[in-house]
């Protein structure tokens, strides 16, 4: 995994990182995007869908465990390019703590000791925990349409265990991005 320098400019305590976390199929790409125009700032995507769609696309195959460093360098490096470019905020749409929970789910506690490290890092000022009471939207890298309410279970617990500062976002588009912007404002306002 890449080092990250103590210091550059946007990347200083003055930024702030919010995270949308959680399940799959719970809205987070699409509050993103409305957070990201809202604020008139960027947005990280979660690479691991861009890289898992590839895979898909070229050999018809799903994730593999050694496909786990290379999408945690892909997510760490469009972070890092997007916090340098980023004024005030920055919303990410994922990060290595969402691949470590699906890392340990689908491979019977495992995850790289590498991803383990980062995702314990206490680099963001909030997350933004999206509930399951969204509509299941199917895709050829979602596969657990009926395991929703422990999969949010498994999240939340997570955050816990950490000691990671947390909302839960709950209701339609429109209640989420409302309650996401409270959120976001009261940390602007300090």
């Amino acid at each position: 995994m890449e080092k990250k320098p103590k210091h550059t400019r946007n990347q200083s305590a003055e930024l702030i990182k919010v995270v949308l976390y959680g399940p799959e199929s719970t809205g987070k790409t699409t509050l993103a995007k409305q957070l990201a125009a809202h604020y008139k700032t960027l947005w990280v995507p979660e690479y691991m869908r861009e890289y898992l769609q590839k895979k898909w696309d070229s050999e018809k195959k799903l994730v593999e465990k050694e496909d786990l460093i290379p999408i945690a360098k892909g997510q760490l490096q469009l972070e890092k390019e997007a916090s340098q470019k980023a004024e005030n905020l920055l919303i990410c749409d994922t990060n290595l703590l969402e691949l470590k929970v699906y890392s340990e789910y689908y491979y019977d506690g495992f995850c790289p000791s590498e991803i383990k490290t980062e995702a314990t890092k206490a680099n963001y000022s909030i997350y933004l925990l999206t509930y399951v009471d969204t509509p299941w939207e199917p895709d050829i890298l979602r596969d657990r349409p009926n395991n929703r309410e422990e999969m949010f279970r498994i999240f939340e617990a997570e955050l816990k265990k950490q000691g990671f500062p947390y909302k839960i976002l709950k209701g339609n588009e429109e209640q989420r991005f409302k309650k996401a912007v409270q959120i976001i404002d009261a940390l602007l306002d300090r």
